[in-house]
């Protein structure tokens, strides 16, 4: 899960108290989609912001679905998943303990307990994998800093987050590939300078590619890609008009606040 600094997002507030403390770590209480979603995270370190729950709008499952959210941190993009969509599960994959308790309690704390599992795990791990079986849908928000190109964080839960450790991006998306059913969909969010090493390793065994660029404002360049593909099929990539998040005064963009408030789908 890559890390972020949370920002002004609509439907997100953070939690007036001072942080608590779970895990052996501080925490603040932030709501996501209008307070549809309340979900405990770190205080310092790994934040989630806007995007998982960009990540989480991509999809669109019917019942009774399976879906595997891979480095999935305290449950952010599983949880706004579930919380759009009835009748589905979702399986939540993490590195680090304390993020998956914190997943843990969240999906408990949202009365999404039944429907959502996680599990402590590298996504390189063979037994990891084969314990989830084949599942209908993959997403995925990796680190975005490649391995050896960015120093890591002094902050162990921020470093994991934000740059590549033992698993690359071709690690990510080659677990992904390989859970999913024939036909199922693999969706990532990334940062936009990526793009073309993350299209070439989908390409492997993903096939009709959907990129979504994803833009702050509508005169510049795009920082972050939607990427969605299915397996084993092989139409033609399709680049969709851009996201843009924000109007040129600062406010979010009516499509940017359907999303982010209202929990409605990107429809890819």
């Amino acid at each position: 899960m890559a890390a972020e600094t949370p920002l002004d997002i609509p439907g997100m507030a953070r939690s007036v108290p001072p942080p608590a403390v779970a895990e052996g770590i501080a925490v603040t209480t932030d709501s996501f989609l209008d307070g549809r979603l309340v979900l405990r995270q770190p205080g310092e370190g790994y934040r989630a912001a806007i995007d998982p729950v960009l990540l989480a709008s991509a999809v669109t499952a019917p019942m009774g679905a399976r879906l595997v959210d891979l480095g999935c941190g305290v449950g952010t993009a599983g949880l706004c998943v579930l919380a759009r969509l009835p009748g589905i599960d979702c399986i939540g994959i993490d590195l680090q303990p304390p993020l998956v308790e914190l997943a843990k309690a969240n999906a408990r704390a949202n009365d999404l307990g039944e429907r959502y599992q996680v599990r402590c795990g590298s996504i390189r791990a063979e037994a990891v994998l084969r314990d989830l079986g084949t599942v209908d849908q993959v997403i995925a928000n990796p680190p975005y800093l490649a391995q050896g190109q960015a120093s890591p964080s002094a902050h162990p839960i921020k470093a994991l987050a934000n740059v590549e450790s033992d698993a690359l991006l071709s690690d990510w998306v080659g677990a992904a590939a390989r859970i999913v059913r024939p036909g199922g969909v693999v969706t990532f969010i990334h940062r936009a300078d990526r793009l073309p090493e993350l299209l070439a390793l989908m390409r492997e065994s993903l096939g009709s590619l959907v990129i979504l660029p994803i833009q702050p404002k509508a005169a510049s360049d795009a920082n972050r890609v939607i990427v969605q593909g299915r397996k084993g099929k092989r139409a033609p990539a399709r680049l969709l008009p851009p996201l843009i998040l924000h109007e040129a005064d600062g406010r979010y963009a009516a499509a940017a606040q359907h999303v982010l408030r209202d929990g409605g789908s990107l429809d890819l």
